[in-house]
Formats: C-alpha cells, sequence, structure tokens
C-alpha cells in the first residue's frame, strides 16, 4: 500500500514538473516572439528613418484635421518609434527590468492594436510600414499580428515573477542607456548617408528595365466601369455593354472601381519628362554610358549646401559628356526661384514625387546608372 502511494506521489510530482516545464518553454516562447518581432521592427526603422518619417506624413495626410498640422514632427516621432522599439525588443530578450518593459510593451500595444484596426476597416494607406519596406504587409495581417503580440505581452506580465534577471540594476539601467543612445545614433547615421540595407526596388545591381516588365500571361488589374445617367431626375447606373443610347436620358458620370488587383511590377511608375514636356525614360534607361540623375523631390524643401554640392558635381564631370538631369515634382516658377536662389545650372526634369522618395533617400541625392542599371547611389553629405 506504502508503494503505491509513493507511485502515486511520483507521478503526481512527474506531471507537475512537465507542467512547469512547459510553461517554461511556453514563456521563453512568447518572450522570444515579442523581442524579436520589436528588435526586427526597430531595427528595419532605424535603418530607414527618412522612409519612416514619409509613412507618419501618409498618416496625418490622411487622418486629415488636426494630424496634418503634426507633419513637421514626423521625422523625430519615426526616430523615437523606432528606438522604443528597439528598446522594448532587446529587454524582452535580456530579460532587463521585465515587470516596467512589460507595461510598457502593453501600452504601445493598446495604442496600436485600435490604430491597426481603423486601419484595415478604412484603408486609408495601403501598409501599414510597420516593418518598413524589408517586408510589406496588409492591413488584416498587421491587425491580427498585433493581437497574437498582446497575447504574448500578457502572458508575460502573468508569469513575469518567474524570469530571473540576467544583470545586476545598475548594469540594466547602463545597457538600457546603450540600447537607446546606439539606436539613435544608427537612426541619424542612415538618415545623414543612406540606409546600410536597401530594401527598395532601386537598390544597388538592379536593372530598372528588367523591374519594369510584366511578365507575359500576368493577370492585369480587373475594373468595373458604370456610367451614370439621369432621367426626370432620377439617376441610374449602367454598365457599357447596357447604356441607354436615346436621347431622353442625360450622361451624369462614369465611374471606375477596382475589382482584383493584378500583377504589379516592382517598378512600376518610373518616367521622366523633360520641361518641354518630352519623355524621356526610354533614352535615359537605354543610354550606353553612365547617367547621373539628381533627385530632389520638392525644391522648396532641398538643402541649398546639398545643391551646390551637386552643381561643383556638375561643372566637374560635364565635360566628359555624360549625361546629368536634376529630377523633381516642383513646378517650372520653383524651378527657375530654385535656378535664381542656389546657382544651379544642371538640366531639370519631371518625375513623380513619391518615385523620387523611393529612389533614393535624401533631398538632393544622387543615383547612378549604367545601361538601365543602378551602380550607385549617395546623400548629399557624400558628393
Amino acid at each position: 500500500m506504502y508503494q503505491q502511494h509513493q507511485r502515486s506521489r511520483s507521478a503526481a510530482n512527474s506531471e507537475v514538473n512537465t507542467l512547469k516545464k512547459t510553461g517554461k518553454i511556453l514563456l521563453w516562447f512568447a518572450r522570444m516572439i515579442v523581442g524579436i518581432t520589436f528588435v526586427f521592427s526597430g531595427f528595419v526603422k532605424a535603418i530607414d528613418p527618412l522612409g519612416s518619417a514619409y509613412k507618419f506624413e501618409d498618416y496625418f495626410t490622411a487622418f486629415g484635421g488636426f494630424f496634418e498640422h503634426l507633419a513637421p514632427i514626423a521625422f523625430p516621432a519615426a526616430i523615437a518609434l523606432s528606438t522604443l522599439e528597439l528598446l522594448i525588443g532587446f529587454c524582452f530578450l535580456l530579460k532587463i527590468k521585465m515587470k516596467g518593459m512589460s507595461v510598457v510593451a502593453l501600452l504601445f500595444m493598446a495604442v496600436m492594436l485600435p490604430l491597426t484596426l481603423y486601419i484595415a476597416l478604412k484603408n486609408p494607406v495601403s501598409d501599414c510600414g510597420c516593418f518598413g519596406d524589408a517586408i510589406i504587409l496588409d492591413n488584416w495581417t498587421t491587425f491580427y499580428k498585433n493581437i497574437i503580440l498582446i497575447l504574448f505581452i500578457v502572458l508575460v506580465m502573468i508569469f513575469v515573477k518567474q524570469l530571473r534577471p540576467v544583470f545586476l540594476p545598475v548594469v540594466e539601467w547602463i545597457v538600457m542607456t546603450l540600447i537607446a543612445v546606439a539606436g539613435i545614433g544608427f537612426s541619424v547615421y542612415n538618415y545623414s548617408h543612406q540606409p546600410v540595407i536597401d530594401f527598395r526596388p532601386y537598390k544597388i545591381g538592379v536593372n530598372i528595365p528588367e523591374k519594369m516588365v510584366i511578365p507575359e500571361g500576368a493577370e492585369p488589374d480587373k475594373y468595373e466601369t458604370m456610367l451614370v445617367y439621369e432621367k426626370g431626375g432620377e439617376k441610374k447606373e449602367f454598365t457599357i455593354e447596357n447604356y441607354p443610347k436615346d436621347s431622353t436620358w442625360t450622361f451624369v458620370e462614369q465611374k471606375t472601381t477596382l475589382v482584383s488587383k493584378g500583377y504589379t511590377p516592382p517598378i512600376h511608375n518610373f518616367q521622366i519628362v523633360d520641361l518641354n514636356l518630352n519623355d524621356i525614360t526610354d533614352y535615359v534607361l537605354s543610354y550606353k554610358g553612365t547617367v547621373n540623375l539628381l533627385c530632389m523631390y520638392d525644391l522648396n524643401k532641398t538643402s541649398e549646401t546639398g545643391a551646390k554640392a551637386a552643381e561643383a558635381l556638375y561643372q566637374k564631370i560635364k565635360s566628359e559628356g555624360t549625361p546629368f538631369y536634376a529630377l523633381t515634382a516642383s513646378s517650372d516658377e520653383e524651378i527657375e526661384a530654385f535656378r535664381t536662389r542656389t546657382g544651379a545650372t544642371y538640366t531639370f526634369c519631371k518625375t513623380d514625387p513619391i518615385t523620387l522618395k523611393t529612389i533614393v533617400r535624401g533631398n538632393p541625392a544622387l543615383m547612378i546608372i549604367k545601361n538601365g542599371t543602378v551602380v550607385g547611389k549617395w546623400n548629399w553629405r557624400d558628393f
């Protein structure tokens, strides 16, 4: 009887130990997932702080009203966000101040979850930008990802007492300070030059014409077009096939709606038009040799020091006969004012501002292509 009792106790202890081990593994897994996700998210934002600032501006514009006045803080907000994410992530990975950082992480996600739900429902922007250009998630996937993160954070909060610190308290504060300083410094470095890792379509080594090709057999975008006509004060929608052809109906408007998204090539909006409205895109991309493309998406925001550095570069290479074009989305009047203000003599052309922001970070910044392939990209500070 005694032996049977011992066996029962041994079996019970074994089950308890199994549960404890399972709990520890689950807690470790939750902590790792949260830590890695936050570190990765903060890292890719710190790699491209200017890209994150553009995303903030997109949000402010989409929300409108008061938010549109927040555009000036987009860049510092981008650096603050990436640094905070790095701090939370590394604290989870290294078990630093876990009680406090779990609360910070939960508060962070308590803001992000309703925000991403709103974005998923209203779709003011197509990409949340949570992983920069490294991984593009649709808005609903981002929302579901945030739900999972919150569940893991709550799990860590519940069992936080089981997490023994690795460092002494004073060492924890030193490590946290170093993480914050390094995060800010890394962001500033990438802003002042070019992102150390380029996740965009125009990275060095990419042949632009090849990335513009739509593969044979690829599904194109599908649209539905409806024609609105009015008769006797009543408006009615018709398809292109069955719209009324008698004169008793009056045409009001045409509505075109995207039904299904087809294949979109990595580069689909690269176009260069000179000031006489001649499209020179094919000439630039098919040129046998090197072409310098100076990108200045908004001349009112262009660094005058950078513009003068670009002028010095232009004067240095123009005798070689190498094509040099300044690409901007500014108006003809703004171009002339810019010439007067900076003494710029290089040739200006027009390109979409979003394309210019995507091509290279900086204003101005230079991209050099050779036979249609990107061979170099520089911020004006590196001219």
